[in-house]
């Protein structure tokens, strides 16, 4: 049987509103003071691409490896397929596990490592090499059976590391910064191959990454990590255009932070007097009128030239220059010495210190109070219905 037929006999025999994978009240600890994790509550559905992003030592990898096995939660409770499997060892979950060190044995072949997990699982040596051949196709190694990792590039390694986790049909593959060892073309090209090998089999996978330019690539959900909770989960339109909080702003895709105080506020906008000098008109995200606040603005969504009615229109001097080959970012400073970053096209010619007006809509522009998303949110946001 292959994976996505394993898969669909699985999903057949799952009660109806049963969640694939999920974290209640979970939490951890190493020293029983401070918390690595703390409670935790998130579902993933089957068929998923999830993937963890956060800074180091946000609690995305302990998470990681407390629904492998590798770790026991200090509090809480794990489940898979309705099943706990928080005191589990790791060998009785049915999972499948891609590391960024790829972890392949040196003195055995492709074909060796790759039949490896078969093996320990005793599965009949007649139906091992159909399985290894079948493997190896879809990463488009099978030509590299009979080599040793060593004689196999970075890229083509971690390829056998993906065929050797999915080999033995798991209910859920879980992937720890696999690219990371990889230079930046071929870990493009890698994250379209596990996206692509992810749709074909339609096999559940729980990704951990730093990178969030990855993260926004492969996955249909994000939940994003931050001092051991998660400060928002969501699609990754979600996160990008619709950030809760001035952490998720800052972490996912470039951005601008200009520092304020909230006047006046008027339905779902505020006006906000910038430290310094100057105001603009924003979004109010979980703000109150004197607040002191941050003002989230991407490059993309600010122009330089003359305001239309309603936008925001900020006096600056040009700064500097950053060629990017596509576009340029332009460095505006304002008048109370706040710096914008602008995306403009390569043929724009101001010159250092030319005088510009910034101009921004205000439903492009985010007040998050100035303390916020600091910290993760352990509510029930993490929630994947």
């Amino acid at each position: 049987m292959s994976v996505a037929q394993a898969a669909a006999s699985t999903a057949a025999i799952t009660p109806a509103g049963q969640e694939f994978v999920e974290f209640r009240d979970v939490e951890k600890s190493y020293d029983g003071r401070a918390f690595a994790v703390t409670r935790m509550n998130l579902s993933v559905a089957r068929g998923e691409f999830l993937t963890l992003l956060g800074p180091s030592g946000s609690g995305k990898t302990t998470t990681l490896n407390m629904l492998a096995g590798f770790e026991r939660p200090t509090h809480g409770t794990i489940t898979l397929e309705g099943r706990p499997v928080d005191r589990l060892p790791p060998y009785q979950r049915n999972i499948g596990m891609v590391f960024q060190n790829y972890a392949l044995f040196p003195h055995m072949s492709v074909e060796e490592n790759v039949a490896f997990p078969l093996s320990v699982r005793q599965i009949a040596k007649a139906d091992i090499a159909g399985r290894v051949a079948r493997a190896l196709d879809m990463v488009r190694l099978k030509q590299f059976g009979d080599r040793k990792p060593a004689q196999l590039s970075g890229g083509q390694q971690q390829r056998v590391a993906l065929a050797r986790a999915l080999v033995f049909e798991p209910s859920l593959v879980l992937m720890d910064e696999p690219l990371g060892a990889l230079d930046k073309k071929l870990r493009e090209h890698m994250q379209l191959e596990i996206k692509q090998i992810h749709t074909m089999l339609g096999v559940t996978i729980v990704y951990v990454t730093h990178d969030q330019s990855e993260a926004l690539t492969m996955s249909d959900r994000v939940a994003v990590f931050n001092n051991g909770g998660i400060a928002q989960l969501g699609s990754p339109d979600d996160l990008y255009n619709t950030p809760r909080n001035s952490f998720v702003a800052s972490f996912i895709g470039e951005n601008n932070t200009l520092q304020g105080t909230v006047g006046a506020i008027s339905g779902k906008q505020c006006r906000v007097r910038l430290d310094g000098g100057g105001e603009l008109t924003a979004l109010a995200v979980g703000v109150a009128q004197g607040d002191a606040c941050h003002v989230a603005i991407r490059p993309e969504r600010l122009r330089l030239g003359t305001a239309a009615e309603g936008e925001n229109a900020l006096a600056a001097s040009v700064d500097g220059r950053i060629y990017l080959g596509d576009h340029l970012r332009l460095l505006a400073r304002l008048q109370n010495d706040q710096v914008l970053t602008v995306k403009v096209d390569t043929e724009a010619t101001m010159a250092n210190g030319q005088a510009v007006t910034v101009c921004c809509a205000p439903n492009d522009c985010r007040a998050f109070p100035a303390d916020a998303g600091t910290a993760g949110s352990n509510s029930k946001q993490g929630k994947i219905q």
